[in-house]
């Protein structure tokens, strides 16, 4: 009978080095960037993941679709809204939109603890941070300006007045970019703070919706008992009373806040200098967070 020794062989399977070109931090990052922009659409994730992303988008377009119809069929001189004040009014379903997809963007990473996985390819965690980030405010960009885009065709459409829609698109889309900035950070963090996503759910929208609410409630109270001084200082304490503090103070938008005492141009400067705060103290804290988890 043949020996043990007799039956060894030795295969050689080819094993080589890797010599092709590698794309390094940059080409990870970008396809972070991508893959979490798609995921906050439900793209190249099941059916199920799909709808709710995609119903939001609908019921943002679907009333500028409206308005547009009534002004061409109406022959009207002017839109129904300004483009500076659709996202207000409209800002309960953009807080329905980050409160489901920001939990999605960044909880599953963290309560499956896949982050360090990512950290040991050529990516950093100011490339996760960046790429996260810069995928939700772009996530929320297109949800809040592809109703304004309806609008100006809808304007062009109707044949108003071209300078002033141009200009009226162009401070909507400025406000709507430093919405989903702010809104980005803060629900991003809020929602890395926490692996469940319930929970993350629930909070943003606490924070992003109550607080409206809250706000829009007691600046009610202020300007019944004759203090609209107090108004413009209350809607330092909500993100979207923040915007329409902003947009009031420097687009030229009509304020949301009972009787229309929105800030000037000096108060709007605080309101600015909170956003930006915000903002960055947003991605601050995202950078404290994933400075644990990534080890």
């Amino acid at each position: 009978m043949p020996t043990d020794s007799a039956q060894t062989q030795i295969h050689n399977i080819g094993y080589r080095n890797y010599d092709g070109p590698r794309l390094g931090r940059a080409y990870a990052r970008r396809s972070l960037f991508s893959q979490s922009l798609r995921g906050a659409y439900g793209l190249g994730r099941s059916a199920k993941s799909k709808v709710l992303p995609m119903l939001l988008f609908a019921v943002m377009c679907v009333p500028a679709a409206i308005m547009v119809a009534v002004a061409v069929a109406t022959k009207a001189n002017d839109l129904p809204v300004q483009y500076t004040r659709y996202a207000i009014f409209l800002q309960a379903v953009i807080g329905l939109f980050i409160a489901a997809q920001a939990p999605q963007t960044v909880s599953r990473d963290l309560r499956f603890k896949t982050v360090p996985l990512y950290f040991s390819r050529p990516i950093e965690r100011l490339d996760y941070v960046l790429a996260k980030f810069a995928a939700m405010a772009s996530a929320l960009f297109l949800i809040t300006g592809a109703p304004l885009v309806v609008l100006y065709i809808g304007s062009l459409l109707a044949k108003l007045d071209f300078a002033d829609q141009t200009k009226g698109f162009a401070q909507g889309l400025v406000s709507v970019a430093l919405l989903s900035l702010l809104f980005a950070g803060l629900g991003l963090v809020i929602a890395a703070l926490t692996p469940r996503r319930g929970f993350g759910v629930a909070a943003v929208i606490a924070v992003l919706t109550v607080s409206y609410g809250a706000v829009s409630a007691v600046q009610a109270i202020a300007f019944n008992q004759g203090s609209p001084g107090a108004v413009q200082w209350l809607g330092l304490f909500s993100p979207i009373t923040l915007i329409d503090g902003v947009q009031t103070a420097f687009l030229g938008a009509s304020s949301n806040f009972p009787g229309g005492h929105g800030p000037g141009s000096g108060t709007g400067a605080v309101y600015l200098l909170v956003v930006l705060a915000l903002i960055y103290g947003s991605y601050a804290v995202l950078m404290r967070r994933y400075r644990k988890v990534g080890l």
